[in-house]
């Protein structure tokens, strides 16, 4: 398999997604030096931290915490970007992975039984072919062999992007955007809400607002990347 990997790459090599060089046959989707220039938040280990303290006075959650920080024109932007406008959807698989492995070695998400993504509206999604969010979550699953769900937490109502809105125009934007469907399959869970990017968190508190209609649910939170 390797060898046949080589010959593709020789002809078709794939490269960094951040600095666009070939890839060696060990590295994936980023190479081992932007892999190190990566900046890692280590809140999964941190039980009161930023993307926490965002939270409070909002809704009640056990833990949050994200992989990197979000910085403009930096690396996690550009693997972003690619992952959502690009179709490149290892980038899902590296981040999942990656954040994976934290959680299954923090005490703070050791009782979470359920993944479920932030939804995108049916247009949406039909126009980009897939949620930004299912490798991810499903590399998360995998990892802490928990089911991931997709079909409880549905969005009703097709909104603008929120990119250039502000705090309040955002949190406007979201509110009753989201909906409940067989809830039974959470009732009594810790569910491990996924989203890519959190800013203001209006997006991830409108979520919890549905889910917490469901009977005896917890919630923690865990993004691809924060925005200070």
């Amino acid at each position: 398999m390797i060898f046949f990997k080589e010959i593709i790459n020789l002809f078709f090599p794939e490269v960094c997604l951040c600095c666009k060089e070939p890839l060696t046959t060990q590295e994936f989707v980023v190479c081992i030096a932007c892999r190190h220039e990566l900046p890692l938040t280590h809140f999964s280990i941190e039980k009161e931290n930023l993307v926490k303290k965002s939270f409070y006075g909002r809704i009640p959650i056990e833990n949050a915490t994200a992989l990197f920080y979000f910085r403009k024109k930096g690396k996690v932007q550009q693997l972003i970007h690619e992952l959502k406008y690009n179709n490149q959807q290892n980038v899902g698989i590296f981040i999942g992975n990656w954040l994976g492995d934290e959680l299954v070695n923090s005490r703070l998400y050791s009782t979470v039984n359920a993944i479920i993504p932030v939804p995108l509206h049916q247009k949406k999604l039909k126009k980009r072919g897939y949620n930004q969010l299912t490798k991810f979550g499903k590399q998360l699953s995998s990892k802490l062999n928990i089911p991931y769900i997709d079909n409880v937490l549905l969005k009703v109502s097709s909104t603008k992007t929120q990119t250039k809105k502000l705090r309040l125009e955002r949190w406007k934007n979201v509110q009753e955007l989201f909906v409940i469907q067989n809830a039974s399959k959470l009732e009594g869970k810790h569910i491990l809400l996924i989203d890519d990017i959190i800013t203001t968190g209006a997006t991830l508190e409108a979520c919890c607002n549905a889910l917490l209609n469901i009977k005896d649910v917890k919630i923690s939170i865990a993004c691809m990347a924060y925005t200070k």
